[in-house]
């Protein structure tokens, strides 16, 4: 059963890549945008990842990213290997923390230059918190920072009221009592969100360090001052389970 509380938290696995795969990650990210070129996941890139209702991609693009990022979608086999035996091996720490996880989508590549950053969101239990699987959270892994320090990630929570639907007794299957959801919206594009008060909490990790936060926590990370930040985002999901004997 799937807690709200799981939503809303957040987690760290330090050492989740080794020095030896951190440094070969950035050997095949280099060596892929090389033979690819960095314009086709940059600038010339208009899709995005993220989606807000009733706007087309480019201006959810606009509004997340503000002055762009690169985002490739589609890792080489190598990098998509690494990580995903890391993600088997620390499996019983992100499921401590969030016992409703039981699989992953692909990882995605993300590079911020000078400036860039995102701006605060929350991604919502997706697609449809009613339908399987669930995206219950978000694990990202930082393989190069900003020679500045500059470039955090951060979460911000909030007692308000204004993100939430209203409560319901008609929860979908597999929520626990008391679940609430998200407004679309939750993000720059909305009057409301900017409008509601928030605490900024930012986070300072490691180098191979796995940070997993809930999928109905605001979240965005601060502008790059100087050098590149690279990191690796994958989105943790709950699979439907099957009844157990004797129900239907």
């Amino acid at each position: 059963m799937i807690h709200i509380a799981e939503t809303l938290s957040i987690h760290t696995v330090e050492g989740f890549l080794t020095h030896p795969e951190v440094h070969r990650l950035n050997e095949l990210m280099d060596l892929t945008l090389e033979h690819d070129g960095r314009d086709r996941y940059d600038v010339q890139r208009s899709g995005t990842i993220h989606e807000i209702p009733d706007l087309p991609s480019e201006q959810a693009r606009i509004i997340y990213e503000p002055l762009g990022r690169l985002e490739m979608t589609e890792l080489p086999p190598g990098a998509q290997s690494i990580l995903d035996t890391a993600l088997d091996r620390t499996r019983p720490s992100i499921v401590r923390a969030l016992p409703s996880i039981t699989g992953h989508r692909p990882w995605i590549f993300l590079e911020y230059q000078a400036g860039q950053h995102i701006t605060a969101h929350a991604d919502g239990i997706a697609p449809d918190p009613s339908a399987w699987p669930r995206q219950i959270a978000a694990a990202s892994v930082t393989i190069r920072s900003a020679t500045d320090g500059s470039g955090s990630f951060y979460v911000e929570t909030s007692g308000s009221d204004a993100p939430w639907t209203p409560s319901s007794t008609d929860i979908p299957v597999g929520y626990t009592d008391g679940m609430r959801f998200t407004h679309d919206g939750a993000d720059c594009s909305s009057p409301w969100f900017n409008a509601m008060q928030r605490t900024r909490w930012t986070v300072h990790s490691a180098l191979g360090s796995l940070v997993v936060f809930g999928s109905q926590l605001v979240h965005g990370t601060e502008p790059v001052g100087t050098g590149t930040v690279r990191k690796f985002l994958t989105l943790l999901t709950a699979e439907e389970k099957p009844p157990s004997p004797g129900r239907r």
